[in-house]
């Protein structure tokens, strides 16, 4: 049980050392999310376009 306890109380310590983000930081980093989702959906849309019409004038 002493082994517990002693998890327990080390791992407090090390969240206490965290630097945790600031709200600031965390919707930049939103935003960077969303707008490269954005960007690699309309670039594998548009790839997926192009080889579906290939594909097809192929198949003619």
């Amino acid at each position: 049980m002493a082994k517990v306890i002693q998890f327990f109380k080390e791992s407090r310590a090390e969240l206490k050392k965290v630097v945790w983000p600031t709200k600031e930081d965390v919707f930049s980093s939103i935003k960077v999310v969303i707008i490269s989702t954005i960007i690699v959906a309309v670039v594998l849309g548009l790839l997926d376009l192009g080889f579906t019409e290939l594909f097809r004038l192929m198949m003619k």
